[in-house]
């Protein structure tokens, strides 16, 4: 009996492993590719400064204004060029974990931190277009909105393989946790609190 039920709960890791791996393969792919568009739209700008963007809607959904401020470079290099190195990293990991690969510990650690870092420089992004810019580039939103979801999906797997070593009594919370689905809806509702925080901005002039 004892023997069925390890079974059963291994079996269930597994799938929860594949499915969470083919999340985060999902949205890698989604950021990289916004990534890439906002790189060719920068380029396209560089060689004609009056160029319409496929990106720019009006005056508030526009990536040609967002990429004319300071915040477009915080390093010195747009930003895009970040995604399109860190991404295809984020795509391999997926890969790897999809194929079972068993990463070691110090790994997860580090994809984590790494994770987490670019997902609050995506944030930091965004507060400052929803709030001092006053100007949303579409595609930037997509590599925010993957963002959250990569962290939310790395956070999942190293939770679930105790990468952080928790203590026992807590590692049985967590675990409950996992299973009721609450890490799922904690993303969801912070996902809709931040187009919450958008319509409350700039309302109708979203569409107009």
């Amino acid at each position: 009996m004892f023997s069925k039920i390890g079974a059963n709960k291994l079996k269930e890791a597994v799938k929860s492993n594949r499915w969470t791996y083919g999340t985060m393969l999902a949205f890698a792919i989604t950021g990289l590719i916004a990534s890439f568009t906002l790189a060719v739209d920068e380029f396209a700008v560089l060689k004609n400064p009056d160029t319409i963007l496929s990106c720019s809607f009006n005056v508030v959904l526009n990536c040609g204004t967002v990429m004319k401020t300071p915040q477009a470079a915080a390093f010195g290099f747009p930003n895009m060029f970040i995604g399109l190195m860190g991404f295809p990293m984020v795509i391999t990991i997926a890969l790897l974990g999809l194929s079972r690969v068993q990463f070691p510990r110090w790994f997860l650690i580090g994809a984590q931190i790494g994770i987490v870092f670019w997902t609050l420089f995506a944030y930091w992004l965004f507060f400052n277009s929803v709030y001092i810019i006053q100007v949303l580039c579409p595609w930037c939103l997509v590599v925010t909105f993957s963002m959250t979801i990569l962290t939310a999906t790395m956070t999942h797997i190293n939770l679930m393989n105790d990468t952080f070593h928790l203590r026992k009594s807590i590692k049985k919370r967590v675990d409950q946790f996992l299973a009721n689905d609450f890490d799922k809806l904690i993303t969801a509702v912070w996902i809709v609190f931040l187009i919450a925080l958008v319509f409350a901005k700039f309302g109708e002039s979203l569409f107009a």
